[in-house]
C-alpha cells in the first residue's frame, strides 16, 4: 500500500524542480522578448526605398497624430471635395501638377480608396506583425483594416491586408433606414525576399479592389422648397430626413486589380544596381441604371412623380436602362539602373507599356422576326508606348543639393510629333529650396472618346485636343526655429501657368454633363498664385498644428479651387495606466472659403 504522504512529498519536490526549470525558461524567453521583439525591431519597407538603393527601411509608425483626421484614412491623405459621405466620389480640393504620361484611363473619383501596388509596404520583423484599425461612426460609416506579416526565415516574410470602407445614405429613398451606399472591400497579398549578402531584393504584391455606390444624382427640391419668386430655398435643402433624390436605380462599379513585381541586383555595390519591374493591372467601370422609366419615389416641384429617365438629358441606345461599362488593361516592363552613395543618386530606366481599351456601351433593344432582342456593340483599342526617364541629385551634406528629374513619351499615338514629358530640377541650400517643373500631357482616354447612353463624344481622330502644358516656379523654407523649442515652421509660395487647359463642362442652364472643352485662344493661358503655410510647435503635452493653403486665379473657367483652405488641431497626448497605453485629446477646426 503506498502512503498517500509519501506520494505528496514527490510532487511536491518533482513540482518545485519543474516549476524552477520553467520559471528560468520563462525568465529567458522573457528576457529575449524584451530586446529582440517589439516596435524598434519591425521596419518598414517600400519600393521607393529600394528604387533609392535604401534596403533598410524604416520603424514603423506608433503615433496617433493622423488617427483623427478622416483623410488620412484613406491611400490619399490630400485636401478632397466629395459628396458628403465616407467613399463616395471625390477629387483633390487643390491644385496638383499631372505627372501622368500616356495611355490613363482617366476615371479618377475613385483613386482615393484604391492602394498601388508601389504604395505597398512590406515588413521586416523577428516575430509576426500585425496591424488592426477599426473606424465607426454613429451615421454609418465605417472604416476597418487588419494587416499580419510573419518572416518564414531570416530574408523571407509574406503578409496579407484585408480593408472594408462603408457608409450609409443620408438622403433620399433608404435613409430613414440606414439603406448602405457605399461598399469597398480591398485584398492584398504581398510577400518579400533578399540573399543573406543583400544583394538581390524582392518585392511581389496582389492588390484587388471592389468598390460600389448607388448614384443619387443630388437633391431634387421639393414643391415646398421654391420660394413664391421662383427660387429654391437652399436652407430647406439641408433637412435631410426630409430630402428626395433625383436617381434611385443607378449604380456605379468601380473593379481595380494589379500584380506587381519588383526585383533589384547589385552589380557593383552601392554604386550600379539594375533593377525590373513588371506591372500588370485592370480597372473596369460601370454605370448602371435599370429602370429609366419606372417611378422613382420622387415628385418634381408640381407635385408629379419622376422617373430616372428624366434626370438625363437624353437616351441615345436604350429608353429602358442604362449599362456604359470600360474595361482598361495594361502590362508594363521597366528596365533601368540606379545607384546611391553618400553624395551622389542616379536612376535611369526605359519602359515599355502595353495597353488595351474595351468600350461596351448600352445595348440597343431591336426586334428579329418579331422578337425583341437586344444588340452590343464593342470597340477595342490597343496602345504600345516607350516611356525614358531618371533622375539624378548631388547632395553635399546638409548644406548644399541640386536634383534633376523627369520622362519623356516620343510617340505617344494621339499628337505623335509632340510627345509628353515632364521635367523638374530643384536646388536646395539649408532650409531654403526652389524647384521648377514644365509638363506638357495628352487628354486621357475618356476625354479623348466616351460612347455612352446618356453622352458621346469622340476627339480621337478629328478635331484633336492640344497637349496640356504648364509651368511651375516653387520656393520653399522649411526651418526649425532655433529660439523657441520644438517650433517648425513651413512656408511655400507658387506661380503656376496652364495653357491649353481640357475641363468638363456642362450644357448651359444645366447640371448635366456636355464633355470635354478645351481652352484656346485668348483663354488658353491660365495663372495661379498659391501660397502655404504651417507652424508646429508643443508647449509640455500640449501640441497646435496650423496650416493653411490660398490660390489667387482657382475660379475662372476650367477650375474649381477654393481661394482659402485652413486646418488647425490642438491636443493634448500622454501616457495612461503607467506607460501602458498613449492617449490623446484635443479638437480640430477646418475651413475652406466659398467656390463654384
Amino acid at each position: 500500500m503506498v502512503s498517500f504522504k509519501h506520494v505528496a512529498h514527490w510532487f511536491l519536490l518533482l513540482a518545485l524542480t519543474l516549476g524552477s526549470a520553467l520559471a528560468s525558461h520563462a525568465q529567458i524567453v522573457d528576457d529575449s522578448t524584451k530586446v529582440l521583439y517589439g516596435p524598434k525591431t519591425t521596419r518598414v519597407i517600400r519600393e521607393a526605398d529600394l528604387r533609392r538603393d535604401s534596403t533598410r527601411g524604416v520603424l514603423i509608425d506608433t503615433s496617433l497624430v493622423r488617427w483623427s483626421q478622416a483623410r488620412f484614412w484613406f491611400h490619399d491623405s490630400t485636401f478632397q471635395q466629395d459628396l458628403g459621405t465616407v467613399g463616395s466620389a471625390s477629387r483633390p480640393l487643390l491644385y496638383q501638377p499631372n505627372l501622368a504620361l500616356g495611355a490613363r484611363l482617366g476615371r479618377n473619383v475613385f483613386d482615393r480608396f484604391a492602394r498601388e501596388g508601389s504604395q505597398v509596404p512590406f515588413y521586416d520583423s523577428r516575430s509576426p506583425y500585425s496591424f488592426f484599425r477599426y473606424i465607426q461612426s454613429s451615421a454609418g460609416e465605417q472604416v476597418f483594416e487588419i494587416t499580419y506579416s510573419r518572416s518564414l526565415k531570416k530574408n523571407f516574410s509574406i503578409g496579407a491586408t484585408y480593408e472594408r470602407i462603408a457608409s450609409n445614405k443620408i438622403i433620399g429613398l433608404g435613409a430613414a433606414q440606414s439603406e448602405a451606399l457605399v461598399e469597398h472591400n480591398a485584398a492584398i497579398f504581398f510577400a518579400r525576399y533578399q540573399t543573406d549578402d543583400e544583394r538581390y531584393h524582392l518585392l511581389v504584391s496582389l492588390v484587388d479592389t471592389r468598390h460600389r455606390t448607388p448614384e443619387q444624382g443630388g437633391i431634387l427640391p421639393l414643391g415646398s422648397d421654391t420660394t413664391a419668386t421662383g427660387k429654391v430655398n437652399l436652407a430647406n435643402l439641408f433637412v435631410y430626413d426630409r430630402t428626395q433624390t433625383n436617381l434611385s436605380y443607378a449604380y456605379n462599379t468601380d473593379d481595380r486589380d494589379e500584380l506587381r513585381l519588383f526585383h533589384s541586383y547589385r552589380l557593383l555595390g552601392r554604386g550600379v544596381t539594375a533593377y525590373h519591374i513588371f506591372d500588370v493591372r485592370r480597372q473596369y467601370n460601370g454605370f448602371t441604371d435599370n429602370s429609366l422609366s419606372t417611378t422613382n419615389g420622387s415628385t418634381n416641384t408640381a407635385g408629379v412623380m419622376v422617373t430616372d429617365g428624366q434626370f438625363y438629358t437624353r437616351s441615345q441606345f436604350n429608353p429602358s436602362l442604362t449599362a456604359d461599362r470600360v474595361t482598361y488593361r495594361q502590362a508594363e516592363n521597366t528596365f533601368g539602373l540606379l545607384g546611391h552613395t553618400d553624395r551622389i543618386e542616379y536612376n535611369a530606366y526605359g519602359r515599355y507599356r502595353a495597353a488595351s481599351l474595351l468600350e461596351t456601351p448600352t445595348p440597343v433593344p431591336i426586334v428579329i422576326n418579331g422578337v425583341a432582342q437586344t444588340q452590343t456593340s464593342t470597340q477595342h483599342t490597343n496602345y504600345n508606348q516607350v516611356f525614358f526617364g531618371g533622375n539624378a541629385a548631388f547632395n553635399y551634406r546638409t548644406i548644399y543639393a541640386v536634383e534633376v528629374a523627369g520622362e519623356y513619351l516620343p510617340l505617344n499615338g494621339y499628337n505623335s510629333l509632340l510627345g509628353e514629358y515632364w521635367l523638374r530640377g530643384r536646388i536646395r541650400t539649408g532650409p531654403l529650396s526652389a524647384e521648377v517643373l514644365t509638363t506638357s500631357y495628352a487628354p486621357d482616354l475618356t476625354q479623348q472618346r466616351f460612347v455612352g447612353n446618356h453622352n458621346q463624344w469622340d476627339y480621337s481622330e478629328n478635331n484633336k485636343f492640344a497637349n496640356t502644358q504648364t509651368n511651375q516656379l516653387t520656393v520653399r523654407l522649411q526651418q526649425r526655429l532655433p529660439f523657441l523649442a520644438d517650433h517648425t515652421l513651413e512656408a511655400s509660395a507658387a506661380v503656376v501657368n496652364i495653357t491649353n487647359l481640357i475641363y468638363y463642362q456642362q450644357f448651359a442652364g444645366s447640371t448635366q454633363l456636355q464633355g470635354p472643352t478645351q481652352l484656346t485662344g485668348d483663354n488658353a493661358n491660365k495663372q495661379l498664385l498659391i501660397g502655404f503655410a504651417r507652424h508646429r510647435f508643443r508647449v509640455g503635452k500640449v501640441f497646435v498644428d496650423n496650416q493653411g493653403t490660398y490660390t489667387q486665379g482657382g475660379d475662372g473657367v476650367g477650375l474649381r479651387i477654393p481661394a482659402l483652405v485652413t486646418e488647425s488641431r490642438v491636443y493634448y497626448q500622454t501616457y495612461v495606466f503607467k506607460k501602458a497605453l498613449l492617449g490623446q485629446v484635443g479638437a480640430e477646426l477646418y475651413y475652406q472659403s466659398r467656390f463654384r
